[in-house]
């Protein structure tokens, strides 16, 4: 049985963003945009990556899936999420979170939380437990500084 520690996705300044390296964490993985009216979310996944860095690793999936909302490059992504919300978590390249052309992960993402779960706009947030499987997700209305976001986070960091 796959898990999500088996992906990894080429990284957004090079490299690559190998989820098998955070094996034994949990992750937090959202399908992100620059130009839609969730971006601010970024400056909560920040708090939550500053709050948690070592323990819950928050991994931004830009994509330009829904209303052509991330059509930058990765440079014009990358200079964009940190000029404006300092963002230091780990970032992919764009990819595709839906469709024919879905990248692994997110078809993996999207058979293991069902229909309702699969993205239907950015922002879109997965919890992954310390096992590699899906823990829980919110839909793109749930902000990363909810209670419902935050206590996730928290009961999977500190269930050890």
């Amino acid at each position: 049985m796959a898990c999500a520690y088996d992906f990894s996705l080429p990284g957004l300044t090079g490299g690559s963003v190998d989820l098998g390296e955070w094996r034994g964490k949990p992750l937090l993985i959202v399908n992100t945009a620059s130009k839609c009216g969730f971006t601010p979310q970024y400056e909560g996944l920040q708090a939550l990556w500053s709050e948690m860095e070592h323990e819950l690793i928050v991994i931004g999936v830009p994509s330009n899936d829904f209303g052509q909302q991330e059509p930058g490059s990765a440079v014009q992504i990358a200079s964009f999420c940190a000029r404006n919300y300092g963002v230091s978590f780990p970032m992919t390249v764009r990819c595709h979170v839906r469709g024919a052309e879905v990248t692994p992960l997110f078809a993996w993402l999207a058979q293991q939380s069902g229909f309702l779960g699969r993205p239907r706009w950015n922002f879109f947030k997965y919890f992954i437990n310390r096992q590699g499987q899906l823990d829980t997700w919110f839909s793109s209305l749930a902000s990363p500084t909810s209670n419902r976001v935050r206590e996730t986070a928290t009961r999977l960091v500190l269930n050890a």
